[in-house]
């Protein structure tokens, strides 16, 4: 019984590497790539490290336990009753030099700013997962393609997981995307997937990659972590802020709330427009990921005129209700001094119009009556 039990955990063993040997997974950083993160002074022995104390799970759980709990736990309304609602901007016919943010649903964006293009952390899978059956999109949330996209000045990557870095979706783009920024390491997976490396650009935390006319993308903390498989923070989790002569964006990738973002907005001096992370909290998460609440709070913070709410509306990765983050964001807004922007994937927002406003479109989706 002994060699059958080891023979099968062998067996077990063999096709878990054999499976995480496909491209999908990317690759580690090595060679002079890694001997440039060693030198970054937030990186230490055991990977890169937060500015302040975050461990992923609270009340020192195990992952283990939790991946088992995430699995089988019961969660109440977590899928839209029906199609998310949606308007399909044609992005390939935007005048360049409009200034726009279109959310494209999640924490992907596709924003054009002093006459770029730029599209961050685009996800036009079906799924967010190593498998097809994990983290579905919701129906109606799929309406881009690569097809449907310009050609790209840059491709922004915050961090390696697969609900922002998604290797179907930037291998399609590979033809059409001059340059690509990401954090620290993030590039092996890019070049795994044929990038070159002259393409990519890797950065530390507040650094700042200059267009020469007058576009800036400055690389910034956010509260994460990162990691396509088993190992974790061998890559740099980021946010970014995108500044012209006239407008200052920001957007915070995956990030708990913290002291980052009172820094970034004395920084700056305030924004046009953040979009932040108001979804996918948990209480056993609960220093990697902002509630709703703190996101209000965040974009005082940051001085913004707008917010923008995401990692929202198209996958269900947390035990709250799909709609639980526009109810509470809606509220928490309520007297603050920014402007709640809540459009349905795909509608532009027009950073000259200071009077655009959206709809609660998620109260149209009545739960359907029970049989």
């Amino acid at each position: 019984m002994l060699i059958i039990a080891a023979l099968i955990s062998a067996g077990l063993a063999g096709g878990t590497w054999i499976y995480a040997e496909q491209p999908k997974f990317g690759k580690a950083p090595d060679g002079a790539r890694l001997d440039t993160i060693k030198r970054s002074p937030n990186y230490s022995g055991d990977g890169f490290q937060n500015l302040i104390p975050t461990p992923v799970l609270a009340d020192d759980r195990s992952f283990v336990s939790e991946l088992i709990a995430y699995l089988f736990a019961k969660k109440d309304r977590s899928v839209p009753p029906l199609p998310i609602p949606s308007v399909k901007t044609d992005l390939q016919s935007l005048d360049r030099n409009t200034d726009v943010v279109v959310w494209l649903g999640h924490s992907s964006y596709f924003i054009q700013l002093g006459g770029k293009r730029i599209l961050m952390d685009p996800v036009f899978s079906a799924s967010a997962a190593p498998v097809a059956y994990v983290n579905k999109a919701f129906d109606g949330t799929n309406l881009y393609t690569a097809e449907d996209i310009p050609e790209l000045d840059y491709l922004l990557i915050t961090h390696d997981h697969w609900d922002h870095l998604d290797h179907s979706t930037v291998t399609a783009l590979r033809a059409k995307t001059k340059a690509v920024v990401c954090g620290l390491g993030v590039g092996a997976h890019l070049e795994h997937w044929g990038y070159e490396r002259e393409r990519i650009h890797e950065a530390d935390w507040f650094s700042v990659l200059e267009s020469g006319d007058g576009l800036a993308i400055h690389v910034l903390p956010a509260r994460h972590y990162s990691g396509r498989l088993l190992t974790g923070n061998e890559t740099l989790w980021v946010g970014y802020a995108i500044t012209t002569a006239r407008r200052r964006i920001f957007v915070s990738g995956d990030s708990g709330y913290g002291p980052h973002f009172a820094d970034i907005g004395l920084r700056f001096g305030g924004f046009d427009l953040v979009a932040l992370d108001t979804g996918q909290y948990d209480e056993r998460w609960p220093y990697i990921h902002m509630t709703p609440e703190e996101a209000a709070r965040a974009a005082q913070d940051l001085q913004a005129n707008a917010l923008l709410p995401g990692h929202v509306g198209k996958f269900s990765l947390a035990r709250h209700s799909w709609d639980d983050p526009f109810k509470r964001i809606a509220a928490a807004s309520e007297g603050r001094s920014y402007r709640l922007l809540t459009p349905m994937i795909g509608s532009a927002i027009v950073l000259d119009d200071q009077q655009q406003r959206f709809s609660r479109w998620w109260e149209d989706l009545a739960q359907p009556p029970a049989d």
